[in-house]
């Protein structure tokens, strides 16, 4: 079993609603207006030192609720855990205590050089092993329960033995740790590899599911006519992506929903219009729950 989460009481913990990543052209603004949003994320390495932008986030977190989402632990690697980073977050997690705290389905480190990429894995049970051991660290030495991204992914090993959306399964069952349902990855590596988006969804264990990201995605046209769909987190959450979130809402319920912006960052007020819209289909799932209930 995975550790009991600490928090900070309910003002730590990250509602069922929709919010938006913290990016650092939108801090000054966040901090001097405190915009009508219910929580933040931030990226957890960006944090790990002091000065200024630990000052900030320091501030957001006094007046909202706050999740950490780590890029650089490398749960997959086949070497161990680097120390030094999983003690930085550690820290961090106990200075900020933030109300979820999340890591990506990935890898990034070789041979303790850190590779600027969330690189995919072979989806076999060596891998599973591996990460199964890593989460399991981890989650021991911040004493709590942490979330799992699936990734978004543009090829497939030959070697795979497991679907992705087993892996993620497994995982959480032999860990305890949750999965963090990233729609947009769904919905760009379903197209990339001829997968089916909503039997996905509904091969993810309900329960697990802690939180949900949406973000946009750009597609590109390959020199033999093909179509790839990218992650590059860019532009506006696409139709189909609105459409398999409320897929997802309609399977999971309401849960802790993320706008994410990280290429090209627009005004806040973009993203505050994306919250809003993800907000008002968590509105109407909510509705459709208590009709049903009635």
């Amino acid at each position: 079993m995975c550790p009991a989460d600490n928090g900070r009481g309910d003002a730590g913990l990250i509602p069922a609603a929709a919010g938006i990543g913290l990016r650092f052209p939108h801090h000054a603004r966040v901090v001097q207006t405190r915009p009508a949003v219910a929580w933040f994320e931030v990226h957890a390495e960006n944090y790990f030192g002091g000065g200024t932008v630990r000052r900030v986030l320091e501030a957001v977190r006094r007046d909202y609720p706050l999740s950490l989402h780590g890029v650089g632990l490398s749960l997959g690697s086949a070497e161990e855990l680097e120390p030094r980073h999983l003690a930085r977050l550690a820290e961090l997690v106990r200075a900020i205590e933030p109300g979820l705290v999340s890591e990506h389905l990935s890898w990034s480190v070789l041979a303790g050089q850190y590779l600027a990429d969330l690189l995919p894995l072979p989806m076999t049970e060596e891998a599973l092993e591996v990460v199964c051991r890593h989460v399991e660290q981890t989650q021991e030495r911040l004493q709590r329960r942490i979330l799992i991204e699936n990734p978004s992914s543009y090829l497939q090993f030959a070697h795979s033995s497991i679907p992705e959306w087993e892996f993620l399964a497994a995982l959480s069952a032999r860990t305890g740790c949750g999965i963090l349902c990233d729609v947009n990855n769904i919905f760009v590596s379903c197209c990339n590899h001829g997968w089916d988006p909503s039997a996905y969804l509904e091969a993810l264990p309900a329960g697990a599911v802690g939180e949900i990201h949406l973000a946009g995605h750009a597609q590109r046209t390959l020199a033999d006519g093909s179509v790839v769909r990218i992650d590059d987190h860019g532009s506006p959450v696409a139709s189909e992506v609105w459409e398999l979130y409320d897929q997802a809402l309609r399977r999971f319920g309401p849960r802790p929903t993320l706008i994410e912006w990280d290429t090209d960052i627009p005004p806040l007020e973009v993203l505050l219009d994306e919250a809003a819209r993800a907000a008002a289909i968590l509105s109407r799932q909510e509705s459709r729950a208590h009709a049903r209930a009635a």
